[in-house]
Parts: C-alpha cells; structure tokens; sequence
C-alpha cells in the first residue's frame, strides 16, 4: 500500500496520456490531493484535463510548475518522461520521491501476483502469451498490463485479480523501488535506447532492476541462450530457471529435431502447432510457460497455446498479394528485432528499414540479408540506412512519402518473396507512434 507520507501532502502527476491520466484517478481514489501538469496542449490532453478536473485534480497543460513540485510529497512519472525532464530534476534536488505509474499501481495491487516481463525484444509477445495462458488456467485476466495495454493503474481501479502478467520497460524500472514480482522473466538483451541512455550498461543497469527486490521467495525465467542475461542476474536471490532453444536442461526447450516444445522434461505442444513465425516466438512461449505456477494443468497449457494469435505489429501477416506476403513488424524498433524477423522467413524478403534513428548499429544487419531480395531505406534515418548496408543487399530509397516506399518495395517483390516492415528505428519522424505506422501499412496493403 502507498506510505503514509504521501496522504500528508500533494501527489503531483506529469504526462498526462493512458498512464498518467491513470494514476491521477487511482491517486485521487486513495483520497490524495493531485496536481497534474503536461508540457504539451494537444486536443486529447485538453479532454483529458476536463476528465481530471472533474475527479478533483488541479491540471496546468503546457508548463509544469516547478516549485509546486519541489513542494510534493511524491512525484508520479509517465513512461515517457524522461529523467532528465525539469520536473524530475526538481523534485530530485528537493528531495521529494519519484515514482513511475507502474511503481504506484503495484503498490496498491500489494495482493496481486505480478509475472513482471522485461527485456530488449519479445517482452510484448511474451506478456501477452502470459495472459492468454493466465486466463485460461483462470488465475487471471486475459490482457497484460504496464507497457502493453492498458496501464497498470487501470488494473488497480478495479478489483484486484489474482495474478497478472505485466510488461515493464527499463523506463518504468527506473522508478520502481517498490515493484516486487512473484515471477521475473527476462526474455533477451541487446543495445537498445541509445538516444536516451548513455552507454549500453546504464541500459543494462535499469533493467538490473527488476531484481530490486529480490527475496529467497522469488522465482525468474531466464534466457539460458543469453549470456548477458546470465549475466545480469548473477548472485540474485530467488530461484532460477531457463529457456531455451537449444539447451535440454532447461525448464523450457525446443526439441527442433523431434518438433517440440518440451515443458520439464516432457514434450507438450509441437512447433507446428504453435501459430507464430519465428524461433524467437518459439522462446517467447517457452519462456511463458516456464513462468506460469507449475501446478496448471499441461494439456489446458496446450490447448491454450494453439488459439494463440501474434499481436498487431509484430511479425503480423497482413495478406498476400500476388504471391508476396506482407508482414506487418512495426514494433521492431531495434536492430536485433530487426535481424530476429528477417531470420523467421523462409523465404526471401524485402525490407523496409528506416524512421528515426536510436543511436543503433544498423551495420549489424549486413549479415542477416545475405539471402534478401532487397532493402527500401526510408525516413530520417534513410541516409544511415542505406549507408550501413551498401554492398551486403539491393539497397533503394524511398524518402518520406509512405505509400512511395511501399511502391517501391512491391515492385522490387518477385511471387514468394515476403515484404517486411521491420523498421529497426522509432516511428517519430513520419507517425505518430509504431502503432501509428503499423495501421498505416496495413491500411496500404489491404487497399492494394
């Protein structure tokens, strides 16, 4: 439950998207005094600070004040806010605590067994396989919360479930001193957010955090294929188990040869029956079911993985046109998302690579496009793009203009070919967001 010490003064709030205009109605559910403020002054924020007021916030769209802050008794931060934000540095220089949305939402799930899921790439994928086995097994809800879906503040306004699979970022780690999951799991690390961390181990360092809490009670599901995530929770308290692709040891294996996913020593469902592209999404179920309570019963297990679908915007077949599959991968937003989807076709692709640039190696792709169709660089990161990867595939431009793009890569596409959007970059020089992107292509090709 939430300290004593806040109820003594003002929560204060900044971002006011899903997340935070969340955590002001849980706040003022518990009763706290809220001030909420966001830099910007969009159509939505104003129709969210009309919702707020009238829940008894006080509201300042397009500045924050400052010495209000410093005078708070907590600050709430959405995930977007970054930690260098003035806000942040003001109530840090005051001494006043600061905490992420998820952070204040568990507090007050303090009853909920969380499955936390983190890592660079397939930590979506994996949340959610996580529901949709929770759900089935009736121990929880059939939607993951955190970074994916709803906020978890959303959860914690209604009645408390008794497990819940959560997505957290290393953004959301950051500024949790108080998330203490039942279950951790780590799906994979690779260098990602560059353009807002400063090297790769500060990186490394807030995803570290999830074993904040650590206790002899906690129980992780590691990537036994990932040195660095080995890594990462070495000397950790709590009991350890892997996944795998290859190691027959783990708790979760593929037997490629035989064709299944084995589940502590016993197969349980075959890759065939599995709906999802990609080895990567093989490891992404292995590593749900290692951390789901061992009692579930396996055959609901199975039964439960075979209606699962892939999320929008990762590794989504949109159709076929003319014999070429369109695979809509917005969500691939770092490079070894990037190579994991390019690796999952059979088939030779062309890529569409490009948006804005996170400080990522794109050169690290030149080997995974050896057997490509060809590459459409693309946005502001078009020159980079195209650069990078000079000499190891076809490479072609496509600048700004998204339907151009597109074009371009049909026209390179022979019958059995795949066209890929695995953009290994943001979505914020030409969309709104990676979701944004994602429709966008999918509304392309399904007007072709």
């Amino acid at each position: 439950m939430i300290p004593d010490a806040w109820r003594r003064g003002e929560a204060a709030v900044v971002g006011l998207a899903r997340s935070g205009r969340s955590a002001c109605l849980l706040l003022r559910r518990l009763g706290l005094a809220v001030y909420a403020s966001d830099q910007a002054e969009t159509p939505a924020l104003l129709e969210t600070a009309a919702a707020l007021r009238a829940a008894g916030c006080e509201v300042e769209l397009g500045r924050h004040d400052l010495a209000r802050i410093a005078r708070a008794a907590v600050l709430v931060l959405s995930p977007g806010v970054r930690p260098d934000a003035e806000p942040v540095m003001a109530a840090e220089r005051a001494g006043v605590p600061v905490v992420a949305e998820l952070d204040l939402a568990a507090r007050v799930l303090d009853g909920t067994r969380l499955i936390v899921t983190t890592g660079t790439k397939g930590k979506s994928t994996t949340s959610a396989i996580l529901a949709h086995l929770l759900d089935a097994a009736g121990l929880g809800p059939a939607a993951a919360a955190g970074n994916i879906g709803s906020p978890l503040s959303d959860v914690a306004l209604g009645p408390p479930p008794e497990w819940l699979a959560v997505e957290a970022s290393s953004f959301q780690l950051h500024d949790c001193p108080a998330l203490r999951p039942a279950v951790g799991v780590v799906t994979n690390l690779s260098a990602d957010h560059l353009d807002r961390y400063p090297d790769v181990e500060a990186y490394y360092a807030d995803k570290r955090l999830l074993f904040r809490n650590a206790s002899e009670e906690s129980r992780w599901v590691l990537n036994g294929d990932d040195p660095l995530v080995l890594r990462l929770a070495t000397d950790v308290p709590g009991a350890a188990e892997h996944f795998s692709l290859s190691l027959r040891a783990a708790a979760g294996f593929y037997d490629r040869a035989a064709g299944w996913l084995v589940l502590r020593g016993t197969p349980l469902l075959r890759r065939a029956d599995l709906g999802l592209l990609g080895d990567h999404n093989v490891a992404n179920a292995l590593a749900a079911l290692v951390a789901l309570p061992p009692s579930v019963d396996r055959e609901l297990l199975a039964r439960a993985l075979r209606t699962f679908t892939s999320l929008p915007h990762r590794l989504e077949p949109v159709r076929e046109v003319d014999g070429v599959l369109w695979v809509n991968d917005s969500k691939a937003t770092t490079v070894s998302s990037c190579r994991s989807a390019i690796q999952s076709l059979d088939r030779p692709v062309v890529v569409l690579i490009g948006g804005k640039d996170k400080g990522s190696d794109v050169t690290e792709l030149r080997d995974a496009l050896g057997g490509a169709r060809g590459v459409v660089a693309y946005g502001d990161a078009e020159q980079l793009v195209a650069g990078a990867l000079e000499g190891a595939t076809t490479v072609i431009r496509g600048g700004h203009d998204f339907g151009e793009v597109l074009a371009r890569a049909r026209a390179m596409a022979k019958p059995g070919d795949a066209v890929l959007l695995s953009p290994a970059c943001a979505s914020f020089d030409m969309f709104t967001n990676a979701e944004d992107r994602g429709r966008q292509f999918r509304a392309i090709v399904e007007a072709m």
